[in-house]
């Protein structure tokens, strides 16, 4: 099986072609950066070009039948599972996956899929009671019609494709605008796998270029009925108000400020074990990281010590490297902003245990102790390898820290107690949480999101499906009706 070929060209209406703007857009290696991809920008013509394409593919991909569809996405997994390695590769050099991270990001994106591919049998309508007599009440279901879809650099092929294979499972065209950092993984190595399987030209359209010159008009553009949109809550929010003055749907997954908690109760091995996969799996760099460790004063001290220790035993380097735990963030500027964070919050009294330092993109795994929750390392989303552990002194301080920020992605409690621990956690302002475990868990069956400024809308299962397609109320009046007038 040949790799995948021509990754540096935008995908328009079935034809790889490059932009036809004089700007470049480098595809870097985090950890070395070395140029791994060179695209030739997309401006707004191509832009145009896509959405037109997408337009006019949406409908004949609406009433392709829903076996012939469900083929090509298992097709399409089937694929990714073959070259799973060659996807990994991308994962490691694109956007700085350590093996572990790669590994369970290729198959959680194979998850998506399948489970997408049971989605054209399961687009039902309804049949409801009606209370005109002689009268039959219809729903029916139908797709969109064309979406719009920006993903990002963290988890760029399992946050792309959670958007894309629903979308084109609900019987959607899309057009895809990856991140500049990672325009392989989040956008064109997607298409090239989907092309493969059968997918017919026009229904999947990948543009790359800058947001300065497309990413306005990508929201507004006329055609697309809707914009899923990762990435940060500022960014999601001006995407948001842009969509609702276009009277556009939305599907926002923002950032997130989540809690790591631990009860006085709490199996504290199995909390550090935990508590190490929640910070430290791609370097912290994802939206469901542990930001606060909330820990029982009368078990903290255990705690830090348990935690300090497998801290400094993690392994950073080269993410091709099979032995490496942690690698680079996606660029030196996320790092630098970083450190400040941490200078800012070793200044108003947190101690800085272990790490703070960095060679290039490469921040060594830190843990700082004594930290208050106004400090900057708790208050700000950190997106690297640093835990900032909290004591508190009962439920009471706990539950009023834990809601104190504008944040509701996910979060964990540990403690014995399970159903004490369901009770707090249904106390706590977030779309998802879970006990007796860590904060990064995604399934493809469940529902994915958050509240406040976490966004709106949920991924996964069958609330996807509610996102992506409409209803139409259709009545058939049998018998002549008495009408008052």
């Amino acid at each position: 099986m040949q790799p995948y070929q021509n990754l540096h060209q935008q995908y328009i209406d079935g034809e790889w072609r490059d932009g036809r703007t004089a700007d470049t857009i480098e595809d870097l290696n985090p950890f070395d950066g070395q140029t791994l991809l060179t695209f030739q920008a997309a401006g707004l013509d191509e832009l145009n070009e896509a959405y037109e394409a997408a337009h006019r593919a949406a409908p004949a991909w609406a009433d392709v039948l829903p076996q012939e569809r469900r083929n090509i996405l298992l097709k399409a997994a089937e694929l990714l599972l073959a070259r799973q390695d060659e996807f990994a590769g991308w994962l490691a050099r694109e956007s700085g996956s350590a093996p572990a991270k790669a590994t369970i990001e290729v198959m959680a994106a194979r998850e998506i899929i399948l489970e997408a591919a049971s989605f054209p049998t399961r687009l039902h309508g309804l049949i409801l009671p009606s209370s005109t007599p002689g009268k039959e009440s219809r729903v029916y279901r139908r797709p969109l019609g064309v979406i719009g879809i920006i993903s990002p650099w963290n988890f760029p092929l399992h946050l792309s494709m959670r958007s894309i294979a629903p979308a084109l499972a609900c019987g959607n065209a899309i057009v895809v605008k990856p991140a500049s950092q990672t325009p392989a993984t989040g956008g064109t190595l997607v298409a090239k796998l989907f092309e493969e399987a059968g997918l017919p030209k026009g229904v999947f359209n990948v543009v790359v270029g800058k947001s300065s010159v497309i990413g306005d008009a990508f929201v507004v553009h006329p055609v697309p009925k809707m914009i899923s949109f990762t990435g940060s809550t500022p960014v999601g929010k001006g995407i948001g108000k842009l969509a609702g003055e276009h009277l556009k749907k939305v599907a926002l997954e923002l950032g997130g400020n989540n809690v790591f908690i631990v009860l006085e109760d709490a199996d504290i091995d199995r909390a550090v074990d935990a508590g190490m996969m929640g910070k430290f799996m791609h370097q912290g760099q994802i939206c469901m990281s542990i930001n606060r460790f909330l820990i029982h004063e009368k078990v903290y001290d255990e705690f830090r010590d348990k935690f300090l220790a497998r801290t400094k035993a993690l392994h950073a380097g080269n993410p091709t490297d099979q032995q490496t735990q942690i690698g680079p963030l996606i660029d030196e500027k996320q790092v630098k902003r970083i450190q400040q964070d941490i200078e800012a919050s070793v200044k108003l009294g947190a101690k800085l245990e272990t790490g703070g330092q960095a060679e290039g993109a490469l921040l060594q795994p830190t843990v700082l102790s004594n930290v208050r929750n106004d400090m900057p390392i708790a208050e700000n989303e950190i997106f690297g390898p640093v835990a900032g552990l909290i004591s508190f002194k009962d439920e009471a301080e706990m539950l009023q820290m834990a809601n104190s920020v504008d944040f509701g992605l996910s979060g964990a409690i540990h403690t014995r107690d399970v159903e004490h621990g369901v009770l707090l956690a249904r106390r706590i302002e977030t779309g998802m949480i879970h006990v007796n475990d860590q904060t990064v868990n995604d399934q493809a069956n469940a529902p994915f999101g958050g509240e406040k400024g976490s966004g709106m809308g949920r991924f996964g299962g069958e609330w996807v499906m509610d996102e992506m397609t409409r209803v139409q109320w259709v009545t058939v009046q049998h018998e002549p009706r008495q009408y008052p007038i």
